[in-house]
């Protein structure tokens, strides 16, 4: 339970959507767009695979830049 928790909190990761004008946009590719999901950010996001107390933590991250990338490609 306190995993799924976890990874359904990495969804608020897509609070830095509200820094945007507009909010959305469905034209936008929001990889390095985003502060949180910037190269730099996705970066970090690789480096805490690394602790294995924020192991769960960065792979929710990972998914979500994942699923967010696909929107680039499509």
């Amino acid at each position: 339970m306190q995993v799924y928790l976890i990874l359904i909190a990495t969804m608020l990761v897509d609070l830095d959507h509200l820094l945007a004008t507009p909010v959305f946009d469905p034209n936008r590719c929001s990889i390095n767009f985003h502060p949180l999901h910037s190269y730099d950010a996705i970066g970090c996001y690789f480096i805490l695979l690394i602790p294995k107390k924020s192991r769960i933590l960065a792979i929710g991250l990972l998914i979500h830049i994942i699923a967010d990338s696909i929107d680039c490609y499509l």
